[in-house]
């Protein structure tokens, strides 16, 4: 419950300050940080690498 409080209120903080350009730059982030750890201790991981 708290991590969905905490979207929240991010979320309720870019539309206050008008801040909604930086939601789509923190959502890739988000996915590629996700990548990163899914695919970190996987046969895929050199791959993966080797595209950054």
């Amino acid at each position: 419950m708290a991590k969905a409080d905490i979207l929240k209120e991010f979320w309720t903080f870019l539309k206050v300050r008008k801040k909604l350009w930086l939601a789509p730059i923190v959502f890739v982030l988000l996915l590629l940080g996700l990548l990163i750890v899914v695919t970190g201790n996987t046969a895929l991981a050199p791959f993966i690498y080797a595209l950054f």
